[in-house]
């Protein structure tokens, strides 16, 4: 019963993507986006995909900050791998077991930790990672000086500095088992998402764009907020969608727009492909010696 639920759940995440590109391509000709793609530079493409590879390392890093905590001292090396095999399942296997639920799983059966504990680092992990997106998407609505988002400046600022109040007292009172890493988690999301940030800025370069930088690096963060929402599979589709909107309302090239959104999922995927080399030949989780 169990089986056939997730079955179903993962089938109706197949037929709302699907249908989220069917509907933008419908507005858009794919030809045109198309002809953006081909225009791409390679080798700004490449600088790219190493960001976006510093990015993942950064985020196995805060991970293991974590796994630290619940005295699971796992070396920075097999952590990785854990990641990347992790990421390969998030992309390639979403009717399978998930990236999350599947690391999760490893660590609790080889260390015997509480499984509460596991499943509350992982969700500390993401939170702070969202938490960073937020407060940059409203760093980057200030910097846009949009005559619409203007007026509204004000609660931009009250949520970059509420969210992290909240985010801190939920970790200091009902967390304090990991509560010594919640600062050292901030700063490695900072990070995570600042080099992400310069890998889509050369995404950007490498199609000659000419528009309003920002504009497009707001419609990024938004999207990864959206692409959060499990309605999709690997947010394809739920990304396209924000990327179309988003340069309709600030009056982006739209097939630019869906280029960039593209071209970040094709690097994505690339690079969590390379976990398929773990999926065969599972990862020894080595701790580190004392």
């Amino acid at each position: 019963m169990a089986n056939n639920r997730k079955n179903l759940i993962t089938l109706l995440k197949i037929i709302f993507s699907v249908l989220l590109i069917y509907f933008i391509f419908n507005k858009i000709p794919f030809k045109d986006v198309w002809a953006v793609l081909k225009t791409s530079n390679p080798w700004l493409l490449t600088i790219a995909l190493l960001f976006l590879l510093l990015s993942k390392v950064f985020k196995a890093l805060r991970l293991n900050l974590y796994f630290h905590q619940l005295n699971i001292p796992i070396t920075q090396k097999s952590n990785f791998k854990l990641y990347l095999l992790g990421m390969f399942y998030n992309l390639f296997l979403p009717g399978g077991i998930g990236g999350d639920a599947y690391k999760g799983y490893v660590i609790r059966d080889k260390f015997e930790v509480n499984t509460k504990s596991v499943v509350t680092v992982f969700l500390l992990d993401r939170l702070s990672g969202l938490l960073v997106i937020v407060n940059y998407t409203c760093i980057l609505a200030l910097l846009l000086k949009n005559e619409v988002l203007q007026p509204y400046n004000y609660l931009f600022i009250l949520v970059i500095l509420l969210s992290l109040f909240v985010f801190w007292f939920i970790n200091k009172k009902y967390f304090s088992f990991v509560y010594p890493v919640f600062w050292k988690s901030i700063g490695y999301s900072l990070v995570v998402q600042l080099v992400q940030l310069l890998s889509v800025v050369f995404i950007i370069k490498s199609l000659y764009v000419k528009g309003n930088m920002i504009a497009y690096l707001f419609i990024f963060f938004i999207s990864s907020m959206v692409s959060v929402l499990p309605v999709t599979i690997g947010g394809i589709g739920s990304r396209e969608l924000v990327f179309f909107y988003g340069a309709e309302w600030l009056k982006l090239d739209q097939s630019t727009s869906l280029s960039i959104s593209i071209l970040f999922f094709f690097l994505t995927a690339i690079l969590s492909l390379t976990g398929i080399y773990y999926h065969f030949k599972k990862p020894e989780l080595k701790l580190e010696s004392t």
